[in-house]
C-alpha cells in the first residue's frame, strides 16, 4: 500500500452504501463519498498540483473530507486554515506555503477571495459537481510514492511564524496500521471526533475511520460550549470511540455532564496534549466501568503519536500516568546533554523518536528541520534520522518512560532550575484541587501556580510546602473559574501570562 486514497477505495468497495462519515447535518456513504472525493480531484487537475500544497478553509463538515481527499485524488497534499484563526495567521500561513488554490464553501468565499488574494478560490460544491476523470486521476496516481507528502499541519513557532509539520503517506500508513490493530478498531466502532481537523489528532480519527471502515462522527464545535447537548450528541450517536485532547474530557468531568448522562457505549477513551489529571481520570473511569483507557504521546512532527499506556484500574497513580511504551516500529529514547543514551531509572534526558512515522521536516524551514531533524548520534557510522522533541522525560522503577515537561519549562528560580511540570503534578494531588498551571514570570522573577478547586489560597501552599522545596512553590496563587484554553484544546499559557498584568 502506498496511498491513504487505497483506504477510502476498499471500503467503498466492500460495502458501498454504510455511512462513511457524518457531522450531524450531513452524512455521506462510503461510495458518495469515494465518487465526490474523485469528482474534487479531477477538478483541480488542471492546476497541476502535484507534490503542491492545496488550502483548505473550511470549518469542519462532511464537505471537508471531500477536499481534502480530493486534493489527494489530485496528486496534491493539503492543509487546513481555519476561519476562525485570527486573519494574520491565516496570512502567515498562505505565505509560507506559497499555495496557488484554496478551497472553501459558500459561507467562506467572499473572506477567502479577500484573505488570499493571488490564489485560485474553488469553491467546494463546485468542484464537487465536476465530471469524473478516471484517465487523468489515474495518470497522476501512477506517478505517486508512498514518500510524497499527504499533509501539512501548522503548529506554534518560537520565531512568532506558524511551523509547518510536513507528513507523508507512509508515515500515516505505517502507523495508523498498528494503531488500528493495537486497540482493536473495527467497522462496528462509531469515532467521535473532537479534535479540529487541521490538529493531528484528528489523522487519529479520520484515517482509523478510513482504514477500519468505522463510522465517522465529526462533532460540531458549538456542542463543546455546553456538556449536556454534547453528551446527548455522543449517545445518539452511538459512539464507541473516543480519541479526545485532555481538555476537552475535562470540560465534561468538571461541569459534572457525566451525572448528566453517561454515553454508556464507549468502550475505548484515548486521550493526549497535556497532563491527565487524575480526579478527572477517575471520574471517566467510575462512570464507564467497562471501558478501556489510554494515555498517548507524541509530538506532531511523528505522525499523531510514539507511546502508549494502557490505564490500570487497580493501579495507584499519584507519581504520575506513564506515557509508557513505543508504538511498534518506532523507537522512542532518551538523550543526555552530551547525546549520551539515557538507560537507567531516574535520569532525566530529552525524549527522541526513531522510525517511519517520523515526519518529513518543516516547510519551508531547513534550518529548524536541521535542528530537531537530525542525525541518531548513537550510529555515526550512517545517517539515521531521529526527532528530538524537547521534551523531557525520565524511566521509573519499572522501566516506563514518564513525561516530565518541555525543556524550555525548565526555569530558573531563587537560584534552583525547576521543571513547572513537577510543580503542578503536585498541585494536582491536592485534594480541592481540579487542575492546576504553572507559569513564570521571567520580567518579574515570579513563580504563579493557577488552580481550579475548592480549596483556599493558604491551605494550598500550606499544604505545598509540605511535598515540595520552598523555591518549588509558587509565591503567587490564583484560583480560576476554569482554564482559558487553545484551539487545540490546551491551557492557554500565554492568555494566563497576560493576565497576570491585570491582575497588578
Amino acid at each position: 500500500m502506498t496511498n491513504v486514497l487505497e483506504y477510502l477505495e476498499h471500503i467503498a468497495g466492500e460495502n458501498p452504501d454504510r455511512i462513511a462519515v457524518t457531522d450531524g447535518d450531513t452524512e455521506y456513504s462510503r461510495s458518495k463519498l469515494l465518487d465526490l472525493c474523485r469528482r474534487v480531484g479531477s477538478g483541480l487537475l488542471a492546476y497541476n498540483l502535484r507534490r503542491r500544497p492545496v488550502i483548505v478553509f473550511m470549518e469542519k463538515t462532511s464537505d471537508t473530507l471531500t477536499a481534502f481527499f480530493g486534493a489527494v485524488f489530485a496528486g496534491a497534499f493539503y492543509t487546513l486554515i481555519d476561519p476562525q484563526l485570527p486573519s494574520q495567521r491565516q496570512r502567515q500561513i498562505c505565505e509560507s506555503l506559497h499555495a496557488s488554490v484554496v478551497i472553501t464553501d459558500s459561507s467562506h468565499l467572499e473572506q477567502a477571495r479577500e484573505l488570499f488574494d493571488g490564489c485560485r478560490v474553488c469553491e467546494i460544491r463546485a468542484l464537487q459537481e465536476s465530471a469524473c476523470d478516471l484517465e487523468g486521476l489515474g495518470a497522476v496516481r501512477k506517478r505517486h510514492l508512498d514518500t510524497d507528502p499527504l499533509y501539512v499541519n501548522f503548529t506554534s513557532g518560537s520565531t512568532g511564524v506558524p511551523k509547518g509539520v510536513l507528513i507523508c503517506h507512509r508515515s500515516v500508513i505505517d502507523f495508523i496500521g498498528v494503531f488500528t490493530k493495537e486497540f482493536g478498531i473495527r467497522e462496528e466502532d462509531v469515532i467521535a471526533n473532537q479534535a479540529p481537523l487541521d490538529f493531528d489528532v484528528s489523522v487519529k480519527d479520520i484515517y482509523s475511520a478510513m482504514r477500519t471502515g468505522a463510522r465517522l462522527v465529526l462533532v460540531p464545535r458549538p456542542l463543546f460550549t455546553t456538556p449536556a447537548p454534547l453528551l446527548d450528541f455522543l449517545c445518539e450517536q452511538n459512539t464507541t470511540v473516543m480519541i479526545w485532547a485532555v481538555s476537552a474530557l475535562c470540560l465534561i468531568s468538571a461541569f459534572h455532564g457525566l451525572e448528566y448522562r453517561v454515553p454508556e457505549k464507549v468502550r475505548l477513551v484515548m486521550f493526549s496534549g497535556e497532563v491527565m489529571p487524575l480526579k478527572r481520570l477517575k471520574n471517566w473511569m467510575e462512570h464507564l466501568p467497562q471501558a478501556e483507557f489510554i494515555n498517548l504521546y507524541g509530538p506532531t512532527e511523528i505522525t499523531c503519536n510514539c507511546t502508549w499506556h494502557r490505564i490500570d484500574r487497580q493501579r495507584d497513580y499519584s507519581e504520575g500516568i506513564p506515557i509508557g511504551e513505543s508504538f511498534a516500529n518506532e523507537e522512542t529514547f532518551l538523550l543526555d546533554e552530551n547525546d549520551q543514551e539515557v538507560l537507567s531509572s531516574g535520569k532525566t534526558g530529552e525524549i527522541c523518536v526513531r522510525g517511519t512515522a517520523v515526519g518529513l521536516g518543516y516547510w519551508n524551514m531547513k534550518e529548524q528541520t536541521r535542528e530537531r531533524f537530525r542525525d541518531d548520534p548513537r550510529t555515526p557510522e550512517y545517517s539515521s534520522v531521529i526527532y528530538c522533541t524537547g521534551d523531557l522525560g525520565k524511566y521509573n522503577e519499572k522501566g516506563e518512560l514518564m513525561f516530565l515537561g518541555r525543556a524550555d519549562d525548565q526555569v530558573k528560580y531563587m537560584g534552583h532550575r525547576i521543571e513547572l511540570a513537577e510543580v503542578e503534578l503536585a498541585m494536582n494531588r491536592i485534594a480541592g484541587v481540579e487542575r492546576s498551571c504553572c507559569i513564570f514570570d521571567e520580567k518579574k522573577s515570579r513563580l504563579h501556580g493557577f488552580y481550579c478547586g475548592t480549596i483556599e489560597r493558604s491551605e494550598l501552599a500550606r499544604m505545598l510546602k509540605e511535598t515540595l522545596p520552598v523555591f518549588m512553590v509558587p509565591g503567587y496563587l490564583h484560583q480560576v473559574e476554569s482554564m482559558p484554553v487553545t484551539g487545540r484544546g490546551k491551557i492557554d499559557r500565554k492568555t494566563l501570562l497576560e493576565s497576570l498584568s491585570k491582575r497588578g
